[in-house]
């Protein structure tokens, strides 16, 4: 696998084993029950000749899907989703009444213009390491804004200092830092993009190297600028230092902090606000059982595991206007037995539903270094439909989503309300307009700025 698979959006592989579709392990199925292991090509090559048979399109299909392996623990809907390759009649009928990749989406009082938003991924460029975004920050959104998309949601920004995943994050923990935000928001705005930014708190993967500051993948010292980390308890990611558990008084102050840089990222001009529950950051680490063996009222049972995540909704959604969206940001199964799955992420969709919402941002991973994990297009599209058809919420949709039929099928389908282009947008800043483009939509129904219509498809 080359290097530029190993990142996929603010989740780092790194670390994990990423294997060429070998089997992995899924969220489990309520009866348990286990796959067939896929035949080989030489045993598919010899079966055909035994009986004679020729290769049917059928046949090719059902190889490229043994190909591409089968879990270890799997469950229907998700072998539902796999085995389905061609959208049925009743599908086709109804995806003419679903949004296309440019319809607009509403969302409380914020209207995006279209469903191809730019996800949070981490540059990891604050380089005074004082969490505030500089020029090329303006140049990385503003440019994604002019090329089409509907929402730039901002990558990882801290809600105190040492929440910061490297010394290089950016931050909003202090109103000093607000100022620094205001000419990027405006220009996304201006561009015609809903400016959105992800507040996160890193916990136990704190106080780590980058391309900035060195140290890729470890610890960073603190003579070379590192910090003591925590978490809910005192377990370690991978080699990574043990942090200290928090306690009770520091959990509530976390939540403040979560609302205090809501309330800042609102006064900078953000127009929506996504809280990171995913990737095995703080907020992951307290909804996993793998990571989180607290026995009060933030550990145990899925209530207290997901209590910290609760209660920081609460206070973000009371700390902004009520016409501003809030999304949340989850991995749907940490691809390890034991750990979170899709039941629960369900199960909790439906209460944060219930706190006021707005969109799941569905992705997977990242609470556990060395687990398998089957990274190909679309990986984590299933995860995003089940969520959205039995949680009733809003999703986007992640996973490799890099070409426009690809993406627009996943609008077609169902599957999701938007899709997020992460890697194919640090390609192309412009994937939205040649995407329209590709699609046979006129260069009038997509947003084209002013100054670039004479460049138009």
């Amino acid at each position: 696998m080359s290097n530029d698979d190993l990142t996929h959006e603010n989740f780092d592989f790194r670390g994990f084993d990423v294997p060429d579709l070998k089997a992995v392990t899924l969220a489990s199925s309520s009866d348990g029950e286990q796959s067939k292991q896929p035949k080989t090509k030489h045993e598919d090559a010899s079966r055909n000749r035994r009986h004679g048979k020729k290769k049917s399109k059928s046949d090719a299909r059902s190889k490229k899907r043994a190909g591409a392996g089968k879990t270890s623990e799997s469950f229907d809907d998700y072998e539902d989703y796999e085995e389905r390759e061609a959208v049925s009649k009743a599908d086709k009928k109804a995806s003419k009444d679903r949004p296309g990749l440019f319809a607009p989406m509403t969302l409380r009082e914020v209207t995006v213009r279209n469903r191809i938003w730019l996800p949070p991924m981490c540059m990891y460029s604050s380089f005074a390491c004082d969490g505030r975004p500089t020029p090329f920050h303006y140049q990385h959104y503003v440019s994604r804004a002019f090329g089409g998309f509907g929402m730039v949601i901002v990558e990882s920004t801290a809600v105190a200092p040492e929440g910061r995943i490297t010394p290089c994050d950016l931050g909003l923990w202090e109103d000093g830092q607000i100022d620094a935000w205001r000419w990027i928001v405006d220009g996304i705005r201006e561009a015609g993009a809903v400016p959105a930014i992800q507040l996160n708190h890193a916990g136990r993967k704190a106080s780590t190297g980058c391309f900035a500051v060195g140290y890729d993948g470890q610890s960073v010292p603190e003579e070379a600028g590192g910090w003591p980390t925590m978490a809910p308890s005192e377990i370690a990611f991978g080699g990574l230092r043990t942090p200290r558990a928090l306690s009770v008084d520091e959990i509530h102050g976390l939540v403040g902090a979560f609302a205090a840089a809501a309330g800042r990222a609102v006064a900078a001009g953000f127009q929506a606000i996504q809280i990171h529950a995913a990737h095995g950051y703080l907020i992951s680490q307290f909804l996993d059982p793998l990571s989180n063996e607290r026995d009060d009222e933030y550990g145990g049972d899925l209530t207290g595991r997901s209590r910290f995540l609760v209660e920081v909704v609460d206070a973000v959604r009371g700390a902004v206007p009520e016409g501003v969206p809030v999304l949340v940001r989850i991995s749907a199964t940490d691809w390890a037995a034991g750990g979170w799955d899709l039941d629960q992420t369900i199960a909790l969709s439906k209460v944060l539903k219930e706190h006021g919402v707005d969109v799941m941002d569905v992705s997977t991973g990242g609470i556990m270094s060395g687990v398998s994990i089957p990274v190909k297009p679309n990986y984590q599209v299933p995860f995003a439909e089940q969520v959205k058809s039995k949680a009733d919420i809003p999703v986007t949709a992640v996973g490799l989503i890099t070409k426009p039929k690809q993406a627009a099928k996943i609008l077609a389908r169902g599957e999701a309300d938007a899709v997020e282009i992460g890697r194919a947008a640090l390609r192309d800043p412009y994937w939205p307009l040649r995407a329209a483009n590709k699609l046979g939509i006129s260069s009038t129904e997509v947003p084209y700025a002013p100054q670039y219509v004479a460049g138009a498809y």
